[in-house]
């Protein structure tokens, strides 16, 4: 089947099943009541796959803002992280999935499973630039290290989508995989993308060279998070039917040891000096901290609510930024692994 048809083919099917959706709407600076679209009025609400709960955090490059969302929240809240509130609500979507900024900062890309787009947001002014149909299911996303290529998992199609981000044009559509949700990663050169799978535990390895798929890895149990070493040989993967990380050896597609953490782990969060990893552990509302070079918990931070894969570091090392399940943020002090700061969302997204 030619791209083009597959592509507008999604595009119908999106637009049939919303009514055509509108585009998302911005409240600045929080100051007045949210507004009460069909996705916010606390009613039952239409959903494509509402079932499925995942958050999103993403710090911009000069980071100065964080921008946050829980999938059963049709609001993403826009945090200005230096003068410590809320710059601005975004209004309008379902159920927000994830969220990532451009290199250059000056993008917001926004996926909605149930609007079946990726929403680009202008990261000054926060108006929509650009909206791109990816069909219902459009879950975790990622961006090349040079913000040219944008990789969009779609878990009902059970496919892959290449953007140009330049062009605003899809440029492959990889199938092959099992419900691919949030978790999804490139390695340190671009050359491999690697691709969780909901169905079967595995994660799927593409060649970007080529756009397909080169081989699996498998032996995971409710498989959450991963991460990549910076030298590209190991993979760290949250199993939280196991309460556990696991360590893959990318080289020989291999498990080579589980470490215990806490209650329910989703995160798999690697720090960027690639020495420890942070374990958001929905089950008992804490984040653990593993050793890279032990493989052993350090430190137990807690005092979060619901924390899942939703972790993110500041560039020097210092801090650690956790979303909790009702969108406030906070601030970890990595010497101390204590919380030392936390933002709280306006106080009627609080409910």
């Amino acid at each position: 089947m030619p791209l083009s048809f597959r592509v507008s083919r999604l595009s119908l099917v999106t637009l049939l099943a919303l009514g055509c959706a509108t585009s998302p709407l911005v409240h600045a600076e929080a100051t007045a009541p949210a507004a009460q679209t069909a996705a916010s009025v606390n009613t039952a609400r239409w959903t494509f796959d509402g079932a499925i709960h995942n958050n999103s955090l993403a710090l911009s490059p000069d980071e100065t803002l964080a921008v946050v969302s829980y999938s059963q929240r049709p609001d993403i809240i826009v945090y200005d992280v230096r003068a410590k509130r809320v710059k601005a609500v975004l209004h309008g979507y379902v159920t927000p999935r994830n969220i990532v900024f451009s290199p250059s900062g000056d993008r917001i890309y926004i996926s909605d499973s149930s609007l079946g787009t990726v929403t680009i947001i202008d990261a000054k002014n926060l108006k929509t630039i650009r909206t791109l149909p990816v069909g219902p299911g459009a879950f975790g996303t990622i961006l090349s290290k040079d913000g040219k290529s944008l990789y969009i998992n779609n878990e009902a199609a059970s496919t892959v989508t290449r953007y140009d981000t330049g062009a605003f044009q899809p440029e492959a559509v990889i199938t092959g995989f099992a419900q691919p949700r949030q978790g999804v990663r490139l390695s340190p050169d671009n050359g491999t993308l690697y691709v969780t799978n909901f169905l079967g535990d595995k994660i799927t390895i593409v060649n970007t060279q080529t756009n397909k798929i080169d081989g699996e890895i498998t032996g995971f149990k409710m498989l959450r998070a991963i991460s990549v070493t910076a030298d590209g040989t190991t993979l760290f993967a949250a199993n939280s039917g196991t309460n556990s990380i696991a360590v893959v050896d990318i080289q020989n597609r291999k498990i080579t040891n589980t470490i215990p953490v806490g209650k329910d782990p989703y995160g798999a969060a690697l720090s960027p000096d690639g020495k420890f990893i942070y374990v958001g552990n929905l089950g008992d509302n804490s984040v653990s901290v593993v050793s890279v070079a032990t493989q052993k918990v350090e430190a137990t931070i807690t005092g979060l609510k619901e924390p899942r894969q939703a972790t993110v570091f500041t560039h020097d090392n210092r801090y650690a930024y956790v979303l909790n399940e009702d969108l406030s943020i906070v601030k970890i002090d990595r010497d101390n692994n204590s919380i030392v700061e936390t933002l709280s969302p306006p106080t009627e997204l609080k409910s």
